[in-house]
């Protein structure tokens, strides 16, 4: 299998503020594994995009946080979409036209009904929350239907505490490596959505290939205040592969960055993994918006 197929800094030297894009699309997702909402404009904090995963669905049974990771259970997820409503409330848009704000004393059971299991929104994740994930490759073989192996993973790892983010406040993308995958992919193209990204940082042109792999452990400047630290690559599961809301499954969104972008990730016991993408922390907020200038630190 293919190593990762690492892009070209472009020269970039020890002190030194390199411009490699700007801020493109701006996402964030009110709940855990729901379809998100679109931004123009956003405060960044040490909490990520204001707003985001500040909400997660709990097996009121287990006390695990629910995830698309675990398709065969949850999967159902990914045909809701959330939104900032207030201060601390949100609202949760249904297929069927139904919505439901935070705050009303039916969500939890509109939630369980519409995903055939009995489940509480809940606003903080408790201490040591968990989610499973299942193996990917077992998902692909057997079918997102199919009850597979699943691995137990503790939420939030580099996040504040009661977040309900899978490890880092930030996700990023950029668009060198989502054309490197639509390039490779069957379609000749592939939908960023399945990716669930806060930022997609568009390029510089002489940008190409899976270059964000190179940022790990650099600094990245996102207009005139926000500054990011890159942590590790962003692990691959299951879900782009799942329907997001009119999005049909599409498998080979998972199988070109195994295929063609297979890396270690530098997290404890992790070793090699599908990835594409980044995670990030926030070094310091501010306020971000489409077009700001994106400058890379060595």
């Amino acid at each position: 299998m293919p190593v990762g197929e690492a892009g070209r800094l472009g020269g970039v030297s020890t002190g030194q503020l390199v411009t490699v894009g700007w801020a493109g699309a701006l996402w964030r997702y009110p709940v855990k594994s729901m379809l998100g909402e679109p931004l123009v404009s956003v405060a960044v904090g040490g909490e990520g995009l204001d707003g985001d995963r500040r909400f997660g669905v709990v097996d009121a049974r287990t006390g695990m946080v629910a995830s698309a990771k675990r398709p065969h259970r949850w999967r159902r997820l990914l045909l809701l979409r959330s939104e900032v409503a207030g201060p601390g409330v949100i609202r949760i848009h249904f297929p069927d036209g139904r919505s439901v704000l935070s705050t009303d004393v039916a969500v939890d059971q509109l939630l369980s009904d519409f995903l055939g299991e009995e489940v509480e929104l809940r606003s903080q994740a408790p201490p040591g929350a968990e989610l499973e994930r299942a193996v990917p490759d077992a998902v692909l073989t057997e079918g997102v239907g199919a009850d597979v192996e699943v691995t137990t993973l503790e939420i939030a790892g580099a996040s504040p505490a009661g977040t309900f983010f899978d490890f880092s406040p930030l996700q990023l993308v950029t668009s060198a490596s989502l054309e490197r995958v639509g390039a490779a992919h069957a379609a000749g193209r592939v939908d960023v959505v399945r990716y669930r990204p806060n930022i997609v940082i568009e390029t510089a042109a002489a940008l190409t290939g899976f270059v964000e792999n190179d940022w790990a452990g650099h600094r990245l400047h996102l207009g005139p205040e926000v500054i990011l630290d890159v942590l590790i690559p962003s692990p691959r599961c299951a879900v782009p592969t799942l329907r997001h809301g009119l999005l049909p499954s599409d498998p080979d969104a998972f199988r070109v960055p195994l295929q063609h972008n297979f890396v270690p990730v530098p997290l404890e016991g992790f070793g090699a993994a599908p990835c594409l993408g980044v995670h990030a922390g926030v070094l310091q907020g501010g306020r971000l918006s489409p077009g700001d200038e994106v400058r890379l630190a060595n």
